[in-house]
């Protein structure tokens, strides 16, 4: 079993009204929502700062791995 954190965070009404419409009622599948919304946030956050990244110091070709089968 995974050790989990409890979080407690301060939002506006609107915000719990659009949950209470979105997310399941019960608590836990509640908890699970908002844990998917953290996660799936978490990685477009690391993935746009990979873009920047790549912006600014592009792969070179010879860095660049292309695997020619996967092309066909």
């Amino acid at each position: 079993m995974q050790l989990m954190k409890t979080l407690v965070v301060t939002v506006e009404d609107e915000v719990v009204a659009e949950l209470a419409r979105v997310a399941p009622e019960h608590s836990q599948r509640l908890s699970e929502f908002v844990s998917m919304a953290l996660r799936k946030t978490l990685w477009e956050l690391e993935e746009q700062e990979a873009a920047e990244v790549y912006v600014h110091q592009p792969d070179s070709v010879e860095d660049a791995f292309v695997n020619e089968d996967a092309w066909g």
